[in-house]
């Protein structure tokens, strides 16, 4: 099976190891589709039950005609002499046919019910809004099967200089078809079976060649982001990361999928909605890939490459990439501090990381609050000085003032047990105090301290989870999905290989084949150092989901968290959700 055994390591598998699974290809080939073409004659009332007088079908694959359909049905009322000069079918033509209860099923059956098999009508709202009237009346299940108009194919095929309407008779003339259109239902499908044999001749050089892609061509899409179709051509059938490179060579969109050729060609079809994105598929001029073997392996590339390359059009691109952390300064009387970086060794005296400052802002703000210690920035001594005052803070009781006492900061302690993901103290105040804002009816206030203890809780629950990534020399888990055993080796918090092995008694081999063959990781001198923060939030999440196994780790069993901080934001969102 294709696909690469490692994520940062392109050397060969180890002989009996499965890397890779099979997936599917983009989609069914217009080749192997099967389209029905109808035609209907109808008194020319409303759709309903006893309208239709005529039903007219052409079975189609690949271009031959593999089958007719052709009845008269008996509408039970009589045909208007005006239909009757246009069709040329009479009252007394349709006395003796078949009512549309006994037809309709056996057209039905005609159609069949495959996905592959698409209904095709000029002017399908008229046609198949009939036949749905009709299967509604009699209470019989509609196929279900795509539906196409070839009125709305013409119009984005056939221009006007080409054509003066899209009228089946006119465009039938346009094209120079063998069966000309006479109002009858069998002539009119075979005419319009022809239109769709041209159309579809036009649509392959636009890059139109699958069902999928059959399913948007009527949408607006500009020509020549049409064209650009073939940029996924080559790319591969498996999972992988993608990514959009500009004129000058610059990586403009990073992006990951479990079938990278199928979701490249989506960005050329009215499937992408996004109006930034359609602009940056316009600037493309070509795309580049990486396969892998699993959708993880493939979601770390991605959050790699945008950290690596800052592509514009990714809005993840926008996050810092040294994500900010609260500590405490090192200095006689310490304060809180906000950093970008903290050492690996001091990882359990620092609180993050944040998402962005202004969380960590949040945080800082009530941990000062909650334990009174220092805020002013002044390095103080280690010994009171004479010319020190304390400030305001001190008679509000926000600070132990040890400018004018020379003591350590009895607050110190608190802090530290907060920074180390302890945040039971500063929860239970904040809550207490968001209680009673509420009470108050300060809303305003009381949505600021939400957001404060939002911000803590949030960080601190997420410092639980990283620790236990950044802080283990390697970790080996596997997991069963439809594809087999997915196997992953991380160390130090960064993935460096995954695989997938046929059967369970399979892993072990697998995992230690994988272990033997990725590169190494040093150990990181920064906390959380070794990969991105999002990647390490990743793997954890998939380490930690159900059915995940951990396999055994060379070092040391792998501790699970306290989960003590999560619980306290799950308690946050509770409170937050009853006091809306």
């Amino acid at each position: 099976m294709a696909g690469r055994l490692a994520l940062e390591d392109a050397r060969r598998a180890p002989e009996g190891i499965d890397v890779q699974m099979s997936f599917a290809d983009l989609g069914t080939d217009l080749r192997n589709v099967t389209f029905v073409v109808v035609d209907l004659e109808t008194t020319g009332g409303r759709p309903g039950a006893e309208e239709i007088t005529e039903i007219g079908a052409v079975k189609s694959v690949g271009g031959e005609v593999v089958g007719e359909f052709a009845t008269l049905v008996n509408p039970n009322q009589p045909i208007p002499p005006y239909i009757a000069v246009l069709t040329g079918i009479t009252t007394a033509m349709v006395m003796e046919a078949p009512r549309i209860a006994e037809v309709l099923p056996e057209f039905f059956e005609f159609v069949g019910a495959s996905p592959d098999t698409v209904l095709v009508a000029h002017n399908a709202r008229f046609d198949v809004g009939h036949l749905k009237a009709a299967a509604a009346a009699l209470d019989l299940p509609f196929p279900p099967v795509m539906t196409l108009d070839t009125v709305q194919l013409a119009r984005r095929t056939i221009t006007r200089d080409e054509t003066p309407n899209y009228k089946l008779a006119t465009l039938s003339r346009v094209i120079a078809t063998e069966v000309t259109p006479t109002h009858r239902a069998l002539d009119d499908a075979r005419a319009t079976q022809e239109l769709l044999q041209f159309i579809l001749g036009r649509l392959g050089p636009l890059g139109v060649s699958h069902l999928e892609d059959l399913k948007t061509v009527s949408d607006p899409v500009p020509y020549r982001r049409r064209l650009k179709a073939n940029l996924a051509d080559g790319l591969p059938r498996t999972p992988g990361v993608y990514r959009f490179i500009g004129p000058s060579g610059d990586v403009l969109y990073v992006g990951t999928s479990v079938n990278v050729y199928k979701r490249v060609r989506q960005y050329f079809t009215a499937a992408e909605k996004r109006t930034r994105i359609a602009e940056m598929v316009d600037l493309a001029v070509r795309v580049e890939a990486t396969p892998t073997a699993t959708r993880l392996e493939a979601q770390a590339h991605e959050l790699r490459d945008i950290q690596r390359f800052d592509p514009p059009y990714n809005r993840r691109s926008k996050r810092p990439q040294n994500r900010p952390w609260l500590v405490l300064t090192n200095e006689p009387h310490p304060r809180l501090s906000i950093v970008r970086s903290v050492p690996a060794h001091d990882l359990h005296n620092a609180l993050g990381p944040f998402t962005t400052m202004k969380a960590a802002k949040k945080a800082k703000d009530l941990l000062e609050r909650v334990t009174n210690v220092r805020t002013c920035t002044n390095r103080l001594p280690l010994a009171a000085a004479p010319r020190f005052r304390a400030c305001s803070l001190l008679e509000m009781g926000r600070c132990s003032a040890p400018c004018v006492t020379g003591e350590p900061q009895r607050a110190l302690e608190s802090a530290r047990r907060a920074l180390s993901g302890l945040v039971d103290e500063a929860v239970e105040h904040a809550m207490a105090n968001l209680r009673l804002l509420a009470s108050r009816e300060e809303f305003e206030r009381a949505a600021d301290e939400r957001d404060r203890l939002s911000a803590l809780v949030t960080t601190a629950a997420r410092r639980e989870r990283l620790t236990l990534l950044a802080a283990t020399a390697e970790i080996r888990a596997t997991k069963q999905t439809e594809h087999g055993w997915e196997t992953i080796v991380v160390r130090w918090g960064r993935l460096v290989g995954t695989a997938v092995a046929s059967s369970l008694h399979e892993v072990v081999g697998v995992a230690e084949a994988l272990a033997a063959t990725t590169p190494a990781v040093d150990e990181p001198t920064t906390a959380c150092g070794a990969a991105p923060v999002d990647e390490m939030q990743l793997l954890y999440d998939w380490i930690f989901s159900p059915g995940t196994r951990l396999l055994s780790s060379p070092e040391r069993p792998l501790a699970v968290p306290r989960r003590s901080a999560q619980r306290h934001r799950i308690d946050v969102e509770r409170e937050h959700v009853s006091s809306a």
